[in-house]
């Protein structure tokens, strides 16, 4: 199950009651490169020998629950501080793999309730998913001698791998079930009878062995600019994306599904790049709620705005496409670049100049 350091032997489950408050555990694997908090303390708590909750019933007690929780967004410091005690890791490095990682680069402030930008959501009831919140790419799966679920595949923006240039998936292509990794050992009554991570807790499908498809591309230049985005988000900062820019570009994701009936910015992107619209979730739905698809689809979109953003939006203010006031609802703190652009827009006769 990857790399440790081995002071007893593997499989040495507790007896009763918790662990020694300040003993090393036997196996104390590192976090891996990218890797979500949740799926590393399920990594250890097999590498142990015990089912993930009799691990963290024995490690922080009963009263501490875990895993009725976004423990990847929600992680508690006593959560952070036994792992870092327990495993020799740097308290920084456990802490790297929480999305607490992307305040000032995807989401202006931290806040333990309500949507995050570009965060997916769990839907959490108790113990269950019942959101598509945690993406994969069945070939980064299936690479390497550990299979393990990356903290950039809770990115709501992140619909390509962008190693492998493929789509992610959202969802077991076999039963349709959620990702998660914590639920594999719930109904198996030895906790020795192992299976992969990468497997569906539901119905035991191997997601490594997932279909990997082919990403839908609008326009060239624009599904570049959406892989660069994604790049950033692996700490290429080379691409040029900036908190900024992030939050332009979900305020323009935002607006391509605006229920107002004076604007019409999708219907206008589609038109000029001559693509067909897709069926999409209604109600009022946040960007971060919406399936793969769906996501993928506005994000294209955006990205062809992005691309030239200032002659391409003032096209569909002059089309009557979008208003100003709407370009700046519910957009505090907006860059002062995009506010420039868009005080253009700010008196409507100007239109017919």
């Amino acid at each position: 199950m990857g790399p440790s350091v081995k002071t007893q032997t593997a499989q040495t489950p507790l007896s009763s009651g918790r662990w020694p408050a300040t003993q090393l555990w036997p196996i104390r694997y590192k976090p891996l490169p990218d890797e979500l908090l949740s799926c590393w303390l399920v990594r250890l708590a097999r590498g142990h020998g015990l089912k993930v909750q009799t691990f963290c019933n024995a490690i922080f007690g009963e009263h501490l629950q875990v895993w009725n929780r976004d423990i990847d967004r929600l992680a508690p410091p006593w959560l952070l501080t036994e792992l870092s005690i327990r495993t020799g890791t740097p308290y920084l490095v456990v802490a790297g793999t929480t999305l607490r990682t992307y305040e000032s680069v995807l989401y202006r402030k931290f806040r333990p309730a309500g949507p995050l930008h570009w965060i997916l959501l769990l839907k959490m009831y108790h113990r269950k998913r019942l959101g598509f919140g945690l993406q994969y790419c069945p070939t980064c799966l299936a690479e390497g001698d550990v299979p393990y679920f990356r903290k950039r595949w809770r990115v709501a923006l992140s619909t390509v791998c962008s190693i492998h240039k493929t789509m992610l998936l959202d969802r077991c292509p076999s039963c349709e079930a959620a990702v998660a990794a914590h639920r594999i050992d719930f109904n198996r009554l030895d906790p020795l009878d192992e299976v992969p991570i990468s497997f569906c807790h539901r119905c035991d499908f191997d997601l490594r062995t997932a279909p990997a498809a082919e990403p839908i591309s609008y326009d060239g230049y624009s599904f570049g600019v959406l892989l660069a985005a994604g790049n950033c988000i692996d700490g290429n900062a080379a691409e040029g994306w900036t908190f900024d820019r992030y939050a332009v570009l979900h305020q323009l994701c935002r607006l391509m599904t605006a229920r107002y009936k004076h604007v019409g910015l999708r219907g206008f992107v589609l038109e000029q790049i001559g693509a067909r619209d897709i069926s999409l979730t209604q109600g009022y739905v946040s960007f971060e709620m919406r399936p793969l698809a769906e996501r993928h689809h506005l994000l294209l979109l955006t990205a062809w705005l992005m691309t030239d953003l200032e002659p391409r939006l003032h096209a569909a203010w002059q089309q009557g496409c979008v208003r100003y006031s709407v370009l700046t609802k519910d957009f505090p703190g907006s860059p002062e670049w995009y506010r420039r652009i868009v005080a253009n827009f700010e008196n409507w006769r100007n239109r017919f100049l």
